[in-house]
């Protein structure tokens, strides 16, 4: 079997009838002469050989068919064996959809070339499925998408910035072939990266040597057609781009691998490392490769391996050149690099678990690379690496965002909260007093109905004496219209420091902000309420015995009225003396008008309370509605957002969220 290996990759070159193929050993196969004009120049010598006749019309036909077989003359020509060659070099190339024309001749008994129906291979790209997640990944993006825009105006871009790359990556990689897997091999300077890459190629594609570093740039081995778009996404361009020996068998194995040779992580080159760190986010798995010399390096386990310990599942840890070990001490190194890995925090896929894979092998002699090559291929045939890794990142970005979204307790406004930030609004515009001053002005009312005339006359000279401005203030003095004020920047800050705990810092931080806001000019919307709800305008209403109260106060100044100019006519004559009806009459007017009132005061405390409980319940309500309307409804309205979002977040993580 002649081994090849091609310097573009065979999905996105058009085909060229005249292209050569190299050979494992270095070695041109030779151009063959096209089937057509064989078919041709066939057809020319049936048609010369029957119209000649006898022996010469055969020979002549003859001379016709061996000119059409291979167009060469000299002792090859006829020879069995330059044709069996040329078979096996046209079998060996037409066993890659390459685009290019397939050129083969077979041999006859006679060792003669015979030839074959020609086989057009179609230039274009074939045609690969792109790669479909499943129903939990999309609902995780979905989520994850979500979460992103929902977040754009709360949190900085930068904090953002990982979950859209996932976002982006994910996208761009499920466009692309969902047949493939791209593995890449990394690892330190002088581990083997290139031996082990070429062994499993089976041919000499990546440069070894002493040179350090050697693999300046990455070059990507592809077993099957149809991976340009992950190359091109890789940015690997078409002269760094092989094949692997061609081999039946080793297709079948590895068919849909994409192989891909990192430069080293610790080189000297900025320009290397950049290319491992570009090249490592896009893969779908990782090789890496180490020595018994370098396998705790430091850089490698806390740049790269402890990063990733999420991403144990496609992950394979090589521990090469066992063959510099003697005895057990390759297990010995092989134990103590499972340690390191547990230590940073990669699961192992041991016992049928999932997690990292960790080998040991020889590349230079061979050992253990048959071993690998079967892991890969059970790997690559599952066809999961892809949203193994798009999951594996998805975890990495919710893990970096946790102290972004995560509460420590549960957040919100409860109605203790609610309500305990409407009576501190209440009191700052003395919900309380206007009440009491309601309550006293329906008392003031009543008695004014309801007293004695004397009583409402001295009433009246007092109130000449002290004239009333005509409404109850609510706060009477400066100092108190100051103590409001802060009164209610004192409840504002309460609120929204009972609705920020246990809030993440930037989303505390908005609920804060909404607050702020909220309460502009709150204190002057609670003094048009004051003015407008808590002091009552006018009378206060008078009950139904308000008449029969009045009605019976008039009739005791009328018993006294009677009575005392009953007693005055007695006095000066003019009617006979009997002192004893008009002194009743003057007793019981007397006695029964403060009775009357103080009867009225008894029936009317408890109207004058609800008018009082009232008052103060309408001023309340306006000052918790205007509360509500300016501080409670906007931090609800975050604490709200920010529920959405951690809910998408906890979507995201792979968290199951009830439906309560």
């Amino acid at each position: 079997m002649t081994a090849v290996t091609d310097h573009t990759d065979h999905a996105d070159q058009p085909g060229d009838d005249d292209a050569r193929e190299e050979g494992s050993g270095g070695e041109i196969v030779r151009k063959e002469t096209s089937a057509t004009e064989i078919v041709r120049k066939e057809t020319a010598g049936r048609e010369a050989g029957r119209r000649e006749k006898g022996d010469s019309g055969r020979r002549a036909a003859d001379a016709g068919r061996g000119g059409g077989g291979g167009g060469r003359s000299g002792p090859g020509s006829g020879s069995g064996s330059g044709g069996a060659d040329d078979v096996d070099s046209a079998d060996a190339v037409g066993g890659w959809d390459d685009g290019l024309i397939a050129r083969r001749v077979s041999a006859t008994a006679e060792g003669q070339a015979r030839p074959v129906q020609e086989t057009v291979v179609d230039s274009r790209p074939p045609v690969v499925a792109p790669l479909a997640y499943d129903g939990p990944l999309r609902s995780r993006l979905d989520a994850l998408r979500e979460l992103v825009g929902l977040s754009r105006t709360r949190l900085d871009s930068r904090t953002l910035a990982e979950a859209g790359q996932v976002l982006d990556e994910a996208a761009a990689r499920r466009r692309l072939s969902g047949q493939h897997t791209v593995v890449a091999i990394a690892g330190a300077t002088g581990s083997g990266k290139s031996q082990l890459f070429n062994a499993l190629a089976g041919v000499a594609i990546s440069e070894t040597g002493v040179r350090r570093p050697t693999t300046a740039a990455p070059i990507a081995c592809s077993w099957s057609d149809g991976a340009a778009g992950l190359i091109d996404r890789l940015g690997i361009p078409g002269r760094l781009r092989r094949r692997p020996l061609q081999s039946a068998e080793a297709e079948a194995q590895l068919r849909g691998l994409v192989l891909v040779d990192l430069p080293d992580h610790d080189s000297a080159a900025v320009q290397h490392r950049e290319h491992v760190d570009r090249i490592l986010a896009l893969v779908d798995a990782v090789i890496w490769v180490v020595d018994p010399e370098k396998y705790a390096d430091a850089v490698l386990h806390e740049r790269y391996l402890r990063p990733m310990a999420g991403h144990a599942e496609v992950t394979f840890v090589v521990l090469n050149q066992v063959d510099r070990l003697p005895g057990d001490a390759a297990d010995q190194v092989l134990d103590d690099l499972r340690r390191l890995l547990d230590e940073d925090g990669i699961a192992l896929g041991e016992y049928g678990e999932p997690g990292a894979t960790v080998l040991a092998l020889s590349a230079l002699t061979g050992d253990g690379i048959g071993e690998l090559r079967e892991v890969l291929g059970h790997f690559v045939a599952e066809r999961g690496a892809a949203a193994r890794r798009i999951s594996a990142d998805v975890d990495a970005a919710a893990v970096r965002l946790w102290p972004v979204y995560a509460n420590r307790r549960q957040a919100g406004l409860s109605e203790e909260a609610r309500e305990e930030f409407a009576d501190r609004l209440a009191d700052a515009v003395g919900a309380t007093a206007a009440g009491e001053a309601a309550e006293r002005a329906w008392r003031r009312n009543a008695n004014r109905a309801c007293g004695t005339p004397w009583l409402r006359l001295w009433r009246w000279y007092q109130d000449r004496r002290e004239p009333a401005t005509g409404r109850l203030p609510v706060r009477a003095y400066d100092d108190e219209e100051a103590t409001a004020r802060q009164r209610v920047e004192q409840a504002v800050r309460t609120v929204a420091e009972q609705a920020t705990d246990g809030l993440p810092t930037p989303w505390a931080q908005a609920v804060r902000e909404a607050a702020v806001r909220g309460s502009q000019g709150l204190c002057e919307a609670l003094d048009e309420l004051a003015v407008r709800a808590g002091t009552p305008v006018g009378r206060p209403p008078r009950p139904g015995w308000w008449p029969a109260a009045v009605l019976a106060q008039a009739s005791m100044t009328v018993l006294q009225v009677v009575g005392g100019l009953w007693l005055l006519a007695q006095i000066i004559g003019l009617m006979s003396p009997n002192l004893g009806v008009p002194v009743l009459l003057m007793v019981i007017g007397i006695v029964g008008g403060p009775g009357v009132e103080w009867a009225c005061r008894l029936a009317a405390s408890g109207p004058a309370r609800r008018y009082g409980a009232e008052a103060e319940r309408r001023l309340r309500e306006a000052a918790a509605g205007c509360g509500r309307a300016r501080v409670l409804d906007p931090v609800a309205g975050e604490l709200l957002r920010y529920r959405e979002v951690r809910e998408q977040f906890l979507r995201a993580s792979g968290v199951t969220v009830s439906a309560g």
